[in-house]
């Protein structure tokens, strides 16, 4: 036994779970796709957003509350540390193995949870941070790494299908997980205290901000609107910040919990093949394409290749141009659609919405990657990016059109775009580990794999800054020309303040687009749907790079190769 698979946690080493002979290579898949199921729920970090952002006002966001850009971050840095750590752990994984590294994964992952509702309940932001998004962060990495060159090695046969299989929970993930965190939401939440409605309170507007007067004293208020309150069970008025409860720091908690354990459990069914394993009957094929190589190239030197650097390109913009959109996926939909067609997008429709956006995610990471094995990845990428461009271009065209004529065809056309851009979106993650396999050889792939996730690192900070800054211009733009068009009076009677004070009504969420087009002249066009309009411009232009990466894609030179013993490369080591 070597030095390496002692110690207290030896036992979780490769060398203690080499599967024996006639072992059944299909028990392997559930466990990874357990796994991605449960750090997959990132993807539904959207509906978090509204809680977060009222955790004090409850109904409604107060003067305290995050800010929704401050709480996309986290997803953000979530992300970030998945890629780091990925990095990082390429190694590590290759020397102990996907039990011990799933084993971490669990601990780290629901521990994030667990610290993130401590963060929340005492409405610390930098617990959040540090819990889901720092060491959930690095949870997610090791997790999403554990199994992709362990499957590649027991299907040598059908790369693209195993690192489909690898991937797709992950994609899946939202697809459970959205419901279950709005159950419990909906479970631990708790309507603040109702004062009256608001013609019935007297209220007064200091600094942005509204206060009452109670029989206790001086307490600040939010004003909830009829949609806000129903939620709670509640009705339109006024309700006392602090004295209810969103459900977010329970539902935090209880996720934390339930993921620790089904990642433990999943983790303990890892087995990797022997060395020299092969699929019964199964031997490697004659190349028949110059872009698939029998050769190894060590992960140091793939950093060294211009066709390590294109690939990260291709990952790094291809999922800057989903992952904004993911992370806000059901406020972006709720602010296109929701003011004009407010009978049909409903708080459901747009939680719906999440919930499609993984199905689609999830079933285009096994659809496009077994497609890969007959078409080739380089033609598969090729489609990503080729139709992604006029599919990211066709969305402000919906919203545009929608503003001012609010037929249901800019609704289908815009839902059926987004869903084709997350099933490829989630293709383009689950293709690449065997794109990196064909060009760089199997014995270095899981290394190679989490060094290229660094590249999604840094699209877990283009996408969300791309969309949130760009949205906050927006809004900022169109509050101003609201408020230019509406009359003094009587903003000053609906706001408590005169109009100029603008900019702190605004800055304590007082003032927003709509309340303002409520005092709008008649016949103003509501701006919300067309937020994200030149957002959608900059994704399509970074796809139009992504294509030219792929397009310039050849196979590595020679002088990279690695000058392996002939044991090392085969599949099953």
């Amino acid at each position: 036994m070597s030095k390496a698979s002692g110690g207290a946690l030896g036992f979780l080493h490769k060398s203690h779970i080499v599967a024996e002979p006639g072992y059944n290579r299909w028990r392997v898949p559930p466990a990874s796709i357990a796994i991605h199921l449960c750090i997959g729920s990132v993807y539904a970090w959207s509906v978090f957003n509204p809680p977060l952002t009222r955790e004090l006002g409850v109904v409604a966001s107060s003067a305290e509350d995050w800010s929704l850009s401050s709480v996309v971050w986290i997803f953000s840095v979530a992300i970030v540390f998945l890629g780091l750590a990925a990095a990082f752990a390429g190694k590590w994984l290759e020397e102990v193995g996907p039990r011990m590294v799933g084993v971490v994964a669990a601990i780290l992952w629901g521990g994030g949870f667990i610290i993130g509702s401590f963060g929340i309940s005492t409405h610390q932001l930098w617990l959040l941070y540090l819990g889901y998004g720092v060491l959930g962060g690095c949870g997610l990495g090791l997790g999403y790494v554990s199994p992709v060159s362990t499957l590649i090695r027991w299907f040598p046969d059908r790369r693209g299908m195993a690192t489909g299989m690898a991937i797709m929970g992950f994609g899946g993930g939202a697809m459970i997980a959205t419901p279950v965190k709005g159950w419990l939401l909906e479970m631990f939440q708790t309507a603040p205290d109702f004062l009256g409605a608001q013609d019935a309170v007297a209220t007064i507007v200091e600094n942005g901000r509204v206060f009452a007067e109670t029989a206790a004293g001086r307490v600040e208020v939010v004003i909830a609107t009829a949609a806000q309150a129903a939620p709670f069970g509640g009705e339109a008025g006024v309700y006392v910040i602090g004295t209810g409860n969103t459900g977010a720091a329970g539902t935090f908690m209880t996720l934390g919990v339930v993921y620790f354990i089904v990642m433990i459990l999943a983790a303990f069914q890892y087995r990797v093949p022997a060395p020299n394993w092969k699929p019964a009957g199964w031997e490697p094929k004659p190349v028949a394409s110059g872009m698939v190589s029998q050769n190894h190239v060590h992960i140091d030197q793939a950093l060294k290749t211009p066709q390590f650097w294109q690939l990260w390109i291709m990952l790094c913009f291809n999922v800057t141009a989903g992952i904004g959109v993911i992370g806000v996926a059901k406020t972006m939909m709720s602010e296109i659609f929701g003011s004009v067609m407010p009978l049909i997008v409903t708080a459901a429709f747009a939680s719906t919405y999440v919930f499609m956006i993984s199905v689609f995610n999830m079933v285009g990471r096994f659809f496009w990657a077994s497609t890969s094995d007959y078409i080739g990845r380089k033609a598969t990428y090729t489609c990503f990016f080729a139709l992604g461009t006029l599919l990211y271009l066709s969305i402000p065209y919906f919203a545009s059109a929608v503003a001012t004529n609010p037929a249901i065809i800019y609704l289908v056309g815009f839902y059926i775009a987004t869903m084709i851009i997350f099933s490829m979106y989630g293709g383009g993650f689950a293709t690449i580990p065997a794109y990196l396999a064909d060009m760089f050889g199997t014995m270095h792939v899981g290394g190679i794999h989490g060094r290229l996730l660094t590249a999604w690192s840094l699209a877990g900070v283009l996408g969300p800054l791309a969309i949130t800054s760009l949205r906050e211009m927006s809004v900022n733009s169109a509050i101003r020309d609201l408020a230019s068009r509406v009359d003094a009076a009587s903003f000053a009677e609906r706001f408590g303040a005169p109009l100029a004070q603008l900019d702190q009504l605004v800055a304590a969420r007082t003032v927003t687009i709509a309340r303002l087009m409520e005092i709008a002249p008649a016949g103003t066009i509501d701006p919300t749907p067309s937020l994200y309009n030149t957002t959608m411009y900059c994704m399509a232009a970074l796809l139009v790079v992504g294509f030219i990466a792929n397009m310039m894609m050849r196979p590595v030179k020679e002088h990279h190769h690695h000058d392996a013993p002939a044991a090392a490369r085969v599949p099953g080591e």
